[in-house]
């Protein structure tokens, strides 16, 4: 997050800032769930490293928070950048540091995204910000995009997006922070699909997601509210999912045995390379889908902190 609001400075004008620089923009430039990007942005302003503003934000109906770097914040920041850019990698064959790779336009994080866990530099980015039209996102990015799609299926169902699921729909995805391009190709996939959810089951997964912390924040409960109004989520429904989504879930055997292993891999912060090969293996023969072990890494990472 230092890095990126390096790279990203809140202009001079008292009155508008990049969608970088707001909570869903963060999030997508660093690769995580926008849930677990308040945590950190607290833990830096308590810190005196980051400064809060109300801007308006193009795109956006109201203004909204963004985050800027304070002095104290900058000079961490650049030494961090610096450290960064001093690191070898391997690139076109040779060993060079990050900082002698070409890089045109692009942000730091964007070149770090095509850097591999060895130190490896790629033509392509390995992972792609949903902020991107298109790429790879990351497996946190994928629950969020499997998500909206559940949301588009439900709202195809008919044959025709109402004004009110597209309002809906919208408030998701710019809370999310996701590019056009990409909602446009989810739209279609779930148009061809039309795999349809309960909306007591899409709104079940939006608290399991928003809860992977075990608390709501603000813009969370917003949406869900929203989501509530628009399908006829009662309060006594919202209560019950609501519980459901707080009880620590009955595992199968080889879910446990898939967590207990992930738990070992996740104990120093890091998956690497060769485990990440083992898990994916695991995966395969346990019949763990990529969306499940996205929450369940997102979940134990998020308990390690």
């Amino acid at each position: 997050m230092l890095i990126h609001l390096f790279d990203n400075k809140l202009p001079n004008s008292q009155w508008e800032a990049p969608a970088a620089l707001t909570q869903a923009g963060i999030s997508a430039a660093v690769h995580v769930q926008r849930k677990h990007v308040p945590r950190t942005l607290k833990r830096l302003e308590k810190a005196g490293e980051i400064s809060i503003n109300s801007r308006h934000v193009p795109g956006a109906k109201q203004r909204r928070k963004v985050y800027s770097l304070t002095t104290t914040g900058r000079t961490r920041a650049s030494l961090l950048v610096e450290q960064t850019l001093g690191t070898n990698v391997i690139y076109e064959g040779d060993t060079v540091p990050i900082r002698d790779i070409p890089r045109g336009e692009r942000k730091l994080l964007e070149v770090l995204s095509h850097i591999d866990e060895e130190h490896y530099y790629h033509k392509d980015p390995i992972i792609s910000s949903i902020a991107e039209p298109s790429g790879n996102a990351s497996l946190d990015a994928q629950s969020s995009e499997e998500l909206v799609k559940r949301m588009f299926a439900r709202a195809w169902e008919d044959g025709i997006i109402t004004y009110d699921e597209h309002q809906l729909i919208s408030e998701v995805v710019e809370f999310l922070g996701m590019h056009p391009s990409r909602i446009k190709r989810l739209s279609e996939q779930a148009r061809e699909s039309i795999i349809v959810s309960p909306p007591e089951d899409i709104y079940l997964e939006m608290l399991s997601q928003a809860l992977v912390d075990n608390q709501l924040v603000e813009d969370e409960v917003a949406l869900l509210e929203t989501y509530r109004g628009a399908y006829g989520i009662t309060d006594e429904t919202h209560e019950k999912l609501l519980n459901l989504a707080i009880q620590e879930p009955v595992y199968s055997d080889n879910v446990k045995t898939y967590l207990n292993t992930l738990e070992t891999a996740l104990f120093d912060g890091v998956i690497t390379a060769d485990e990440d090969a083992m898990l994916a293996t695991l995966r395969k023969s346990l019949g763990i889908s990529d969306i499940q072990h996205a929450n369940f890494t997102a979940k134990i990472r998020d308990s390690i902190k």
